[in-house]
């Protein structure tokens, strides 16, 4: 183990056996059954139905233990925060998608006016334009 998490896993992977958690967490195994039951918190489970938690769920469990604490927001105002959270990083996830996209055609749409005009003949000459002036007297009529 490295940094607290086993070789491999990283803040997402479901490692911590409820006891643990709620140890990390500063809360107790109860409340924890509590918050996942209410949505606030989906640890991943054993193929028994046991819970595993990760170190992003341990955060989210420290999260709204300080809303609910300090801040005095009640459970159900601490899920709407959380969905609107997940939302924002959603779409944040989708900016920065469609930005790589659209900076990936940027330089395609570069590359091709780049082509077109490489492939311009060399052997056509310009014209150069002359403008001349014609000075037109008419004849004096007799």
């Amino acid at each position: 183990m490295f940094g607290g998490l086993p070789h491999g896993a990283d803040e997402d992977t479901p490692v911590f056996v409820i006891s643990v958690a709620a140890q990390l967490s500063g809360l107790h195994a109860q409340t924890l059954r509590s918050y996942d039951r209410q949505g606030l918190v989906s640890p991943g489970r054993t193929s028994g139905g046991g819970r595993r938690y990760s170190m992003r769920d341990i955060a989210l469990l420290r999260e709204v233990q300080r809303l609910s604490q300090e801040d005095g927001v009640n459970l159900a105002g601490i899920k709407r925060i959380i969905e609107l959270e997940n939302q924002v990083d959603a779409l944040r996830a989708r900016i920065a998608e469609l930005t790589e996209e659209l900076t990936a055609a940027y330089v395609a749409a570069e590359q091709t006016a780049a082509a077109v005009h490489a492939s311009y003949r060399k052997d056509l000459v310009p014209l150069r334009q002359q403008t001349a002036l014609v000075v037109w007297k008419p004849r004096k009529r007799n």
